[in-house]
């Protein structure tokens, strides 16, 4: 009975256990169908139509030449005037994309004649941006250092990626049958070969170098993440290999097309090392603030400039978080070295070196120009005119707070009770007045008289007083106010 009892049903467990896991086969091999058929380019590929497009845009002569020369100078109208509307039209026209996607297609298939015409034509390209760069800005009136200009000097992960990631978007859409133009266009927005370029004429022609040399960075890295993108798209799609009657002739140059790719690689590996550590630095700097300075609360007039903060990664020497704090309150030194132990919780922020540049120990005018000069090294981190502005109005502001304090109230109040036996009260403050065509901040005083003081014996009082503290004090805009 036993027997039939249990052993009745495993064959009905059986067949169902079976049934599942040929159900889950089958769903898998829908799933594997269904990704395969969503993300296979191969077969809708046309191999010989790209590369013919590819070298067809290598040239650089004629109508291209012109046409990289106005881009140029648009690319440099815009970034000059700031506007990024106009920058994007000189990306569209600019044809710098097609020696570098030269190189990517001729190092993945061996043709080392079209590998030597887009070298030389990139070369020539290249040459040819930074000296029209040169010129338009070291003859233009009018070079100022807008936000534009100053986001291509420092470059980092994020242009790596975009440069990487819009390569390979550019190549797919080049090898598909039926050109995706919308592709093109958006790639040559995101990657924004032209700019770089303009900004290295820009720094040789206002004789700041590092700004050449920071823009020139970031074109390189562009050009060899597009390149490789390109040379691993290609290799993927297994494009023939060009092939040369003398096999001797063929290996050498299989070995030269190999070396270049190697030797590109390195240094693109190496990049992406770098700016990544340095993203991995800035991102753990920036979590340390959110843990301290930005969640400090000061008591009185003290003030964290969040937009003077400077986060600076030196990969062989020492980091620096330095942050800047207005107005008279200091932090004080225990709260500083708490903050600097938490720094050191942090694996990438040990070595870093952490300053902390309090503002209340100067007066105002050092102040004014401590704040302008930090300005002047900073407003690179500022996003446009408008935030300049509005940071700078905020300083002005506080340091007329500050410059409040500066009157010898004390001296003065006890010189009124002295020298003018009706009044009963004195107050100070300086108070902001316009006649809508011009701001003021005017000093005023406020005085109480004792009771049963005449009207005209005030109005006289009140006249010499006010001569008095405009002669004590220097100071003509000065007004003297009766107060109930």
């Amino acid at each position: 009975m036993s027997e039939h009892l249990f052993g009745g049903n495993d064959a009905p467990n059986q067949d169902s256990g079976d049934e599942v896991k040929k159900d889950f086969k089958g769903l898998l091999g829908s799933i594997r169908k269904f990704l395969s058929d969503l993300l296979e380019i191969r077969t809708n590929t046309d191999a010989v139509a790209t590369k013919e497009s590819i070298i067809a845009d290598i040239p650089f002569k004629g109508h291209t030449s012109w046409i990289l020369i106005c881009s140029i100078f648009i690319a440099s109208i815009g970034l000059n005037a700031n506007s990024t509307a106009v920058v994007i039209g000189a990306m569209l026209i600019s044809p710098l994309m097609g020696p570098i996607l030269g190189m990517g297609l001729s190092l993945a298939i061996n043709d080392i004649d079209t590998l030597r015409r887009s070298i030389k034509n990139f070369a020539v390209m290249v040459v040819l941006s930074v000296i029209t760069a040169f010129l338009f800005f070291y003859l233009f009136p009018l070079r100022d250092e807008s936000s534009e200009l100053l986001a291509r000097t420092k470059p980092d992960i994020r242009d790596v990626l975009i440069a990487f990631f819009g390569g390979l978007a550019l190549v797919i859409a080049r090898a598909k049958k039926g050109t995706i133009a919308s592709v093109i266009f958006g790639v040559a927005i995101a990657t924004a070969l032209m700019p770089p370029l303009c900004t290295v004429g820009f720094g040789l022609a206002i004789g700041k170098p590092w700004y050449a040399a920071g823009a020139m960075y970031l074109f390189t890295i562009n050009t060899i993440f597009i390149g490789l993108a390109t040379f691993l798209v290609i290799k993927f799609l297994r494009f023939p290999m060009v092939r040369y009657a003398n096999s001797q002739r063929r290996r050498f140059i299989a070995r030269v097309a190999s070396i270049t790719g190697i030797l590109v690689m390195i240094p693109a590996g190496f990049t992406f090392y770098q700016v990544f550590q340095e993203s991995l630095f800035k991102k753990q700097a920036q979590e340390f603030l959110k843990e301290t300075i930005e969640v400090y609360q000061f008591n009185a007039s003290g003030r964290y400039v969040d937009n003077l903060t400077k986060i600076q990664y030196v990969d062989d020497g020492t980091p620096l978080i330095e942050l800047v704090c207005m107005g008279d309150e200091l932090i004080p030194e225990n709260i500083i070295n708490t903050w600097r132990v938490q720094k050191n919780e942090y694996s990438r922020l040990k070595d870093a070196e952490f300053r902390i540049l309090q503002g209340g120990k100067d007066d105002s005018e050092e102040k004014f120009n401590y704040v302008s000069e930090l300005y002047e090294k900073n407003k690179a981190e500022l996003l446009n005119k408008d935030e300049q502005i509005r940071l700078l109005e905020e300083e002005v502001a506080n340091l007329t707070k500050n410059a409040g304090k500066q009157i010898p109230f004390r001296n003065i109040s006890a010189e009124a009770k002295a020298n003018y036996e009706n009044v009963a009260g004195l107050g100070f403050s300086y108070q902001m007045q316009t006649d809508f065509n011009k701001l003021d901040t005017v000093p005023v005083f406020e005085v109480k008289w004792k009771d049963g003081i005449r009207g005209d014996q005030k109005e006289t009082d009140a006249k010499k007083m006010a001569a008095w503290l405009k002669l004590r004090l220097q100071d003509t805009t000065l007004v003297v106010k009766e107060v109930e």
